[in-house]
């Protein structure tokens, strides 16, 4: 057997779990990040059944899921606290969706590509990617390969100099996140462990345990709105906004935020020559439906299992690209069109959810993705879709 050989820009989750699933394989790979370590860009993290596949795959579920929440529901709520829907969670016959703190998946999958024999590389920024395999660095080296994988986020320069971008979206919306530390002051018992968004106007605002220490908040708002400016956030806006959630957001005045613009990309094809592009290089998402780490990871694990086969790298790039395109590509148009309840004003959107949570339809377009798996799983992606249950 030839070996061959990966190079994969990105230390984030799709770039680890593609390096590992290769490695895994019987690929010599190396691991490119161009911060001085890997380490974990954000807060909190949802996982649905569908990235929890993919970790069971290449054998990093049960570290990357130690001491992660696992919720009874998802709610919608108004502004002062009325459930709108619920979607059950964890369950039988229920998809699965932990919350854990990014930075222990970040370290479970460096971990699992460590043990897998990835070689990893800090302080390595790429600059350029060739079609024929040949990917050049800030410092003037030059390395070949027989597969190079692209992870590296939505400012990707190997992609935009490629050309292969034909839609990107920066969104007029954006979260500021943060966590805080968990307390029993914040919501009566039953409410504590579910995870909740909430709506106001064209706020929103995200209650996500992680651990039993933690919380970790997501208040979505459009990127002009003062009330997110610089490195904290105005707690008495949002108190007007939420006026139940006054104890947690009391909670949060010394905590540093993360801003991040929300993107939409899409690409003319996921490939060019050798050089393959993934995650939020190829197919970043509004975090409305929680699916970007999910996403990243199925189709990191998908690609090393099509590259593996016996076919030439062509026809495996196009065939990975096939498959799993079409139900990635659904969940970001989902996601996407999701941001168009935060125009709806709170007197229609309420009952609107109100009755969008007695309705199928919309239940199964949301968890649509929590069915898509890797392709080597061998699990049947037809798995039931749970009854959404709205308020009465």
């Amino acid at each position: 057997m030839v070996e061959r050989h990966a190079e994969v820009i990105g230390g984030g989750i799709g770039g680890l779990t593609a390096a590992t699933a290769l490695a895994q394989r019987g690929w010599t790979v190396r691991l490119h990040e161009r911060q001085s370590a890997i380490r974990a860009i954000g807060a909190g993290i949802y996982v649905w059944d569908n990235g929890l596949s993919a970790l069971e795959e290449i054998g990093a579920f049960a570290d990357a899921t130690r001491g992660a929440h696992i919720g009874p529901a998802i709610e919608a709520r108004s502004r002062t606290g009325r459930t709108l829907y619920r979607i059950d969670i964890n369950g039988q016959g229920r998809p699965r969706c932990y919350t854990l703190l990014r930075d222990r998946l970040i370290a479970a999958l460096v971990r699992a590509a460590t043990t897998a024999g990835v070689e990893l590389i800090a302080d390595s920024a790429a600059v350029a990617a060739d079609p024929g395999g040949r990917v050049e660095f800030e410092d003037g080296r030059s390395i070949t390969a027989d597969l190079i994988v692209v992870a590296n986020g939505v400012h990707s320069r190997l992609r935009d100099r490629l050309g292969l971008t034909a839609r990107r979206v920066r969104m007029r919306e954006g979260a500021a996140r943060l966590m805080v530390p968990a307390s029993v002051d914040y919501l009566p018992p039953e409410d504590s462990v579910k995870h909740l968004e909430h709506f106001q106007g064209r706020r929103r605002l995200l209650y996500t345990p992680c651990t039993p220490e933690s919380v970790y908040l997501a208040l979505v708002a459009d990127a002009d709105d003062p009330a997110t400016r610089g490195d904290g956030i105005d707690v008495d806006s949002w108190v007007r906004s939420f006026p139940y959630l006054a104890p947690i957001l009391r909670a949060a005045p010394e905590v540093q935020i993360r801003w991040d613009n929300f993107e939409f990309i899409r690409l003319s094809t996921w490939s060019r020559g050798k050089v393959a592009f993934l995650g939020d290089a190829a197919h970043a998402q509004p975090p409305y439906l929680g699916q970007g780490g999910g996403t990243a990871m199925i189709n990191a694990v998908s690609l090393a299992a099509t590259v593996s086969d016996d076919l030439p790298l062509s026809d495996a790039l196009a065939r990975w690209e096939r498959e799993q395109r079409p139900g990635i590509e659904r969940t970001q148009k989902t996601s996407y069109r999701m941001r168009l309840l935060n125009s709806v004003p709170d007197r229609v959107r309420d009952p609107l959810l109100i009755t969008a949570g007695r309705l199928p339809g919309l239940t199964h377009s949301q968890l649509a993705a929590t069915r898509l798996r890797p392709a080597t799983s061998g699990v049947d992606a037809d798995i039931p879709l749970p009854e959404r249950r709205g308020t009465r």
